[in-house]
């Protein structure tokens, strides 16, 4: 396994360095809340055992859809000749559903930025320099928890050291029509292009408005996440992010968000450049995320550094280790991909 300084350091011969980040990037920071599984998996429905039901019917662990069916139904009911009260009980459900996630949300996360010491978010600056800085490239998240925006976002330098200046387009600016309000919105596919951060999965501080989609920010309304997502779901905004649990469920939600799949097409189109590299960092290549995975193995790319946690030969990285050579081994002949490994603790995300 190589340090990842090392790795930084054999990648300066390629033209950029893109970064994709997993879970990893956040245990790191708080093992004990931002371990694996989907908000559904971590979700309390002891109180309302019926409403996994409405899930499995559905067919999903999206929160948005299963609200959304169940006050629709509630609206349909009478049409059909169903019961008032079970019209109810649906509403009642959705309404149910709504705290659930706020709630779910809220246990699974740290309230505000100030929750984390100066000095970690300061670390993890330096790291996301490494991708994020002269170097030119981008990151690709498939984290839907706020670290990485609040890292960006940490621009002040409470230490009197020198500052680390990254780039941090993410694609979203001012609402032409309200440009004072407390969020802002995706400028769309043509200010996309020059976006450098993606939220392949979604984010809890971006939110579907309907007409548009909206980017809660702490700076501008210095409200705590639990109470920014109630307002907002109290609305009928729900956060954007990808909960299904298979590859073929969260492909079929990014192509059917603008945002998300504009994020996809710049990662597929990053992955065909012949001279520049990635690393994927925190991530175990699990078959769930092979919508974006294939991409990197069907891609032009040289060179791959992913991290490994703890000793090499663990099982888990055995595993992991496996999957990148199949990985390497779908490439052409004419562009063959080299995989690299090097220690995560080594890159000291934060601090």
């Amino acid at each position: 396994m190589l340090s990842f300084q090392d790795a930084i350091n054999d990648s300066a011969q390629f033209s950029k360095r893109h970064l994709i980040l997993g879970n990893g990037f956040s245990i790191a920071l708080r093992p004990d809340i931002f371990h694996y599984g989907s908000l559904f998996q971590r979700a309390d429905f002891s109180t309302y055992p019926q409403l996994p039901k409405v899930f499995q019917a559905l067919g999903t662990q999206d929160f948005e859809v299963a609200i959304r069916s169940l006050e629709t139904g509630a609206k349909l009911a009478p049409i059909y000749g169903t019961s008032a009260s079970s019209a109810a009980a649906m509403l009642t459900d959705s309404a149910a559903l709504k705290e659930i996630l706020v709630e779910t949300i809220a246990a699974n996360h740290p309230d505000i930025p100030a929750d984390i010491p100066d000095l970690k978010f300061w670390a993890c600056r330096t790291f996301l320099r490494h991708f994020l800085g002269p170097n030119d490239g981008q990151i690709f998240t498939l984290n839907y928890d706020l670290l990485l925006y609040w890292a960006l976002m940490h621009e002040d330098n409470p230490f009197g050291t020198r500052p680390v200046p990254i780039v941090t387009n993410d694609g979203f600016g001012n609402d032409e029509d309200d440009p004072g309000a407390d969020y802002v919105v995706w400028q769309g596919e043509t200010a996309a292009h020059s976006a450098k951060v993606h939220f392949l999965h979604g984010a809890l501080h971006l939110f579907d408005a309907g007409t548009d989609l909206q980017k809660y920010t702490w700076v501008r309304t210095n409200t705590r996440l639990v109470d920014q997502a109630r307002s907002a779901i109290g609305s009928n905004k729900f956060p954007l992010f990808v909960a299904e649990g298979t590859s073929g469920q969260k492909k079929a939600k990014i192509r059917h968000n603008a945002y998300l799949y504009q994020g996809f097409k710049q990662l597929v189109a990053n992955v065909q450049q012949p001279k520049v590299c990635f690393f994927i960092h925190g991530h175990s290549l699990a078959e769930n995320d092979d919508h974006i995975l294939r991409r990197i193995g069907a891609g032009r790319f040289p060179k791959l550094y992913i991290s490994l946690f703890g000793e090499m030969v663990s099982e888990g990285n055995r595993q992991v280790i496996a999957r990148a050579n199949a990985l390497s081994a779908m490439r052409k002949p004419s562009s063959p991909l080299k995989v690299e490994f090097y220690d995560a603790a080594s890159a000291k995300v934060w601090g």
